[in-house]
This record gives structure tokens, C-alpha cells and sequence, in this order.
């Protein structure tokens, strides 16, 4: 599903990857944990194309396609989805008419006509019903005085709607608390299945208790440094990161 070999990178000539090393395979969920600085939304920034980021050299490849040189968009339409620390408001586009949108594009980028809009609006209410949103939310502004748990169960309901091949969760538990994280991380695992994989970025291990990783990795200082099952995330936890600094360093 997504290969990355020795990938570096850097924003405004700052070094920021420096030979990171990860393979996802489809039905696998992947959690990266790391401290501040580590890399860890600049790898999920690079991987969806972000242009801030330029990187010099290694590859990343979806499904056996170098996705080193498409824009943002096309990375979409080939079925990378990146769901934001801080998503961003769009006034007068509700939800339901954005997440149209998107599906119509991508679906034109494939050479697909638009969805029917019976199969849209049945795509809508089984997702909805799925992700327990109510049908009044999907006809509010996009963003737009959403509570920090709202903007995440949105994003995930964008996720769901466009069936991603690869989902890139950054950080989407930042600011959640514990019934909105809940309802996210249900979603996420809904919406797992042996065609599709997910990438988790977290700082904390909590999120980890609703969706248990395959495999749990630290970037530190720009490169992947250990990977282990779910129990090196608690670990984690009760040590902190101070004895993955040593081991790096020893």
C-alpha cells in the first residue's frame, strides 16, 4: 500500500525527515508516536504533497506508484486522505455540499460522470447513520463554530465518504475529550477493512485504547528508531522519550 524509502525532507531549507523508512500494508493501522520536533506531521504533510515541503531526496510509493511528483490533489484522487490538527472554516459551503464536491472531483479526475444524486444522497445517510451524525449537522457551514469534537467526527465523515485507500489521521485526537475521541476512534474502526490502511499520529497513547495499532513506530529527529506492537505505546507512556534518546544515542 505505501512505501517510503530513505525519505528527507525540509521546509524553508530546514532539515526535518532524514531517512525515513516505512512500509503500511492494506488492512493495516499504523500508529507514529515521537516528541515535539520529531518529524511527525511534517512526514504526513510530505506524504499528501503539501508544497511547503520540499523533498530531496528517497520516494514514496501507493499501491506501487511513485506519488513523489503529483500535486496535493492528484494524491487525493489516487486515495490518500490527510485529515488536519486545525481544520480550517469554510463559511456558506455546508458540509453536505463540500462532501460533494469532493466526491465529484475525484470521480472526474478517474474519468467517472458525477454521482447520481440518489446514490449520493443514499451514500450520505448510510455514512451519517454509520458515524451516529445527525442530518442537521451535514446542512451547517463547514467548520463554522464547530466544537474541536464536531471538526473531527466531520473529517472523519469526509473520510467515509470518500473511502480513501490510505488515511492519514494527524494528531485527530488533539483537544478531544473522552466521549468525542470515543466517537471518532469508533468511527475510524468502522471504517477499517483489508482494502484500505490507516496512519495514526498521536502524542498520547489514550487514542490507542480505542484504536489499536498493528504496529507503533517513533520518529525521533527525523527517522523512524523503533517499531513495536500496541505494548511499546504504553511503554511509552509510563517512560516518556528520554530512553529512546539514549538508545539512539549509546
Amino acid at each position: 500500500m505505501l512505501k517510503i524509502e530513505n525519505l528527507h525532507a525540509e521546509v524553508e531549507e530546514k532539515s526535518i525527515l532524514k531517512g525515513l523508512n516505512l512500509e503500511v500494508k492494506a488492512g493495516e493501522v499504523h500508529a507514529i508516536m515521537g516528541p515535539n520536533g520529531a518529524g511527525k506531521s511534517t512526514m504526513a504533510s510530505v506524504i499528501a504533497g503539501k508544497e511547503e515541503y520540499e523533498v530531496t531526496s528517497g520516494s514514496i510509493e501507493l499501491n506501487g506508484e511513485d506519488i513523489s511528483e503529483l500535486a496535493p490533489e492528484e494524491r487525493a484522487h489516487a486515495g490518500v486522505f490527510l485529515s488536519f490538527q486545525y481544520p480550517v472554516e469554510i463559511p456558506g459551503v455546508t458540509v453536505t455540499n463540500f462532501i460533494k464536491t469532493a466526491i465529484n472531483e475525484s470521480r472526474k479526475a478517474q474519468g467517472l460522470e458525477d454521482m447520481p444524486a440518489k446514490e449520493m444522497l443514499q451514500k450520505i445517510r448510510e455514512k451519517s447513520e454509520l458515524l451516529e451524525i445527525d442530518r442537521k449537522f451535514l446542512s451547517r457551514s463547514l467548520n463554522e463554530g464547530f466544537s474541536g469534537g464536531e471538526k473531527k467526527r466531520n473529517e472523519i465523515f469526509q473520510m467515509a465518504m470518500l473511502e480513501p485507500k490510505l488515511a492519514i489521521l494527524d494528531e485527530t485526537d488533539s483537544g478531544l475529550d473522552i466521549d468525542a475521541l470515543r466517537i471518532v476512534a469508533n468511527g475510524v474502526n468502522k471504517l477499517k477493512s483489508k482494502d484500505n490502511a490507516v496512519v495514526v499520529i498521536t502524542h498520547y497513547q489514550r487514542l490507542l485504547d480505542y484504536i489499536v495499532p498493528d504496529y507503533v513506530h517513533v520518529l525521533f529527529d527525523g527517522k523512524i528508531v523503533k517499531t513495536g506492537d500496541a505494548s511499546l505505546a504504553l511503554e511509552l507512556e509510563e517512560k516518556g522519550y528520554d530512553w529512546i534518546k539514549e538508545e539512539v544515542n549509546s
